[in-house]
């Protein structure tokens, strides 16, 4: 039964006597030392109920503060965040709750990021694959299923070269690369230049054809990024060699 359903306890049926009017300072008798005084004839010190009340009271409320929950590691964040991408199909499949959740756990991961400056580290350096983004015009998904991008997508950086590739396998295999211009430590603006439709063919890219990326996360196997238009990526690592043609 909640607490706030009992009833109110009527008033004490103790009734003092004129001897106990006259106690000193005027002060009534609290029920501890009403009940002692019918039991043996002898009040209770009022300091004894109000000092007891105040020792309980100081417990309760320092008791919480040794509750504190525990700060995640790196490496629990990272498991929790690649089990929710996991049946996701790269986020084709995520719903509004899917993409909020995982958004919210990338942010916990980026807010113990270690490396400050990913653009000055070796650690980015290499093929990337894609496993999750936002981004619909990667993913394709207003396309029905069977005319979407099904293989692996990978984005692959050199920072010694500021050069970067974005490769789709199966079924188109179009590539594209791009001269990376650095704006911060962390961000970079991406200059395409040339397109390669089915792999093959070498189309050179529009000067307009331009972006802009947050580099957020990095570990050694981990990296996330957010785009110029607010979409998600993250990817990771699977060939550290991997050069990106000149």
């Amino acid at each position: 039964m909640a607490l706030t359903s009992l009833p109110l306890a009527p008033p004490s049926a103790y009734v003092p006597s004129p001897r106990s009017l006259c106690l000193p300072h005027q002060q009534l008798p609290s029920p501890l030392s009403s009940r002692r005084f019918k039991e043996t004839g002898v009040a209770a010190p009022l300091e004894f109920s109000s000092a007891a009340s105040l020792r309980w009271r100081t417990g309760v409320s320092f008791f919480p503060s040794f509750i504190k929950k525990k700060a995640r590691s790196r490496e629990e964040i990272k498991e929790e965040l690649l089990a929710e991408i996991a049946p996701i199909d790269r986020g084709a499949e995520a719903t509004d709750e899917d993409k909020e959740r995982i958004d919210q756990i990338a942010r916990e991961l980026e807010a113990v990021n270690a490396i400050k400056e990913p653009l000055k580290s070796d650690l980015l350096n290499g093929k990337w694959e894609l496993i999750y983004t936002t981004s619909r015009s990667i993913l394709k998904v207003q396309r029905p299923k069977f005319l979407r991008p099904n293989g692996k997508i990978y984005q692959a950086i050199n920072v010694d070269t500021l050069r970067a590739q974005n490769m789709e396998t199966w079924p188109y295999f179009n590539q594209v690369t791009a001269n990376l211009i650095p704006l911060n430590a962390r961000r970079v603006k991406a200059q395409w230049d040339t397109f390669k439709i089915l792999g093959l063919i070498p189309i050179k890219a529009p000067g307009t054809n331009r972006g802009e990326l947050d580099i957020t996360y990095l570990d050694e196997e981990i990296r996330i990024s957010r785009g110029y238009k607010g979409n998600l990526f993250i990817l990771k690592m699977v060939d550290r060699s991997y050069r990106v043609p000149l």
